[in-house]
């Protein structure tokens, strides 16, 4: 661990009320003779106690400051690690990388763990990318949401006394807060576990607008849950003594141990198509589709799209016809929640059509909302699912969704009491689903499934409106009769 790791994890030990004395002790019975002086701790912790927020120290004027921001990130890495060889002799300016293979086994020989679990995230989609593909699929879960991959941690550690690690986007905290607190908690089931959590929105680099407020207040959700937490570093010496830290707590205190992961940690690791038999029954990609679908959209068509590509593409789409954005409405956010923020807005505009657009992987993190569509029947409500198989926006890893053999959101949604359900996979199914929904307009709740090629456009941009505009042109867009 470098200095900034150590004085990392003396703030988060700080703001848990933990004594220097302790703190000092912990990482001793860790690190050995690398850890800083208890003075050195005092030092930091009394800082931490007054007010400090930064772990690194100060910059000067003349110090050397290196910035990201492209987005090409393999790219980057080939850069950076040129930059390596040029500076090799100097070793402060080198950039290290974790290798995926090499963290997987690190986890498994330090901390024990052979079951993971989890939902991907664009910063742990290397890790991840690793994971799905070598471990076999009876000690590897991606899960629907995040809270449910605790559940199986929890069930998992009864009944082989080793913690699991669970991997999710900080965006997904929220998930994991009530089984966290309420479960695996030291004070409640003492049930350890190690959370690899990607830093999405960490302070200080440029971000999409719904990473902003969770970025900065991760490590305070964290430390208000009482877990203790660490970034990773991105050097494997480093990432061991982390480990063996979490390992430590896991033993003793019995309770979750997290790994903040930041931007460009690790090595790029490239995940084959899963399914590519079934991919090449496929013939529309999701914009493609999506296209055909905009098409039998009218002029007075209220319509919710969920996270990820399929917004970015809803927006561009738009542009590429010359319409205005005002029917739209892009929930960059909130993963999962797009049909419950459509079904709200079907109960109080029960004359005007709703169309939701929403992703697999996003239908399958809180399905629940299905059973309340249902239940409610809006027969202006009309779902269209986009359904290719992966979390296309964080790394491609597939969903349970893909397996079209054993997987029916049909078959779902009509449990649940959907009126009419539909799937399409070409143009011409496409066009002849949306006429039926036509002709059949006020018998919903309606379903179509749309079974699309995975991937992305490489220069999909983003949108170039902000979440307020959006938010006031969408609402005046509703008020209109």
């Amino acid at each position: 661990m470098n200095k900034e790791n150590f004085r990392f994890y003396t703030k988060v030990r700080t703001t848990l009320n933990i004594q220097a004395n302790d703190i000092h002790e912990e990482l001793c019975s860790t690190c050995g003779d690398e850890t800083p002086s208890l003075k050195t701790i005092e030092k930091w912790s009394k800082e931490f106690r007054e007010g400090r927020e930064k772990v690194e120290d100060e910059v000067r004027a003349d110090c050397l400051v290196i910035k990201t921001t492209s987005e090409n990130i393999e790219q980057e890495v080939k850069e950076l690690q040129k930059q390596n060889e040029e500076v090799r002799d100097m070793s402060e300016l080198v950039r290290d990388f974790l290798d995926p293979a090499k963290f997987y086994q690190q986890i498994k020989t330090i901390c024990g763990i052979n079951f993971f679990c989890g939902v991907p995230d664009s910063l742990l989609k290397d890790f991840c990318a690793y994971v799905t593909k070598n471990v076999p699929s009876s000690h590897h879960i991606i899960t629907a949401n995040e809270g449910s991959a605790v559940g199986l941690a929890c069930g998992s550690y009864m009944a082989t006394g080793q913690p699991s690690l669970v991997y999710l986007q900080n965006s997904g905290l929220g998930n994991i807060v009530n089984p966290i607190i309420s479960l695996a908690t030291p004070s409640v089931y003492s049930l350890p576990m190690l959370l690899l959590i990607g830093w999405r929105g960490e302070p200080g680099k440029p971000d999409e607008p719904q990473h902003c407020v969770q970025g900065p207040a991760t490590p305070s959700i964290l430390a208000a849950l009482g877990i203790p937490f660490q970034l990773l570093p991105n050097n494997h010496d480093s990432a061991g003594q982390a480990l063996e830290i979490a390992k430590h707590y896991m033993e003793t205190a019995k309770g979750p141990y997290a790994l903040l992961v930041k931007r460009e940690t690790f090595l790029p690791y490239s995940l084959s198509k899963m399914n590519v038999d079934v991919e090449a029954r496929l013939t529309l990609t999701r914009e493609q589709a999506l296209e055909y679908v905009m098409n039998h959209f009218q002029y007075q068509d209220i319509v919710v799209s969920t996270t990820g590509m399929l917004s970015r593409e809803l927006f561009e789409l738009r542009m590429k016809h010359h319409d205005g954005h005002e029917q739209d409405f892009l929930t960059v956010g909130g993963m999962g929640h797009a049909s419950s923020i459509a079904l709200g807005i079907a109960i109080q505009k029960p004359n005007r059509t709703i169309y939701c657009l929403d992703g697999d992987g996003a239908v399958l993190m809180h399905m629940g909302i299905l059973a309340n569509i249902g239940a409610v029947t809006p027969s202006n409500f009309k779902h269209i699912i986009f359904n290719n198989g992966a979390h296309d926006s964080v790394g491609g890893q597939p969903t349970v969704a893909g397996n079209y053999e054993k997987f029916s959101f049909c078959h779902i949604a009509q449990g649940c009491g959907y009126k009419h359900v539909m799937i399409a996979t070409n143009q011409i199914e496409i066009n002849e689903a949306m006429k039926k929904i036509h002709e059949i307009n006020s018998d919903g709740p309606i379903l179509l499934e749309l079974r699309v090629r995975t991937g992305h456009r490489k220069n999909l941009g983003r949108p170039t409106r902000s979440t307020n505009e959006n938010r006031k042109d969408f609402m005046h867009f509703l008020q209109l009769n």
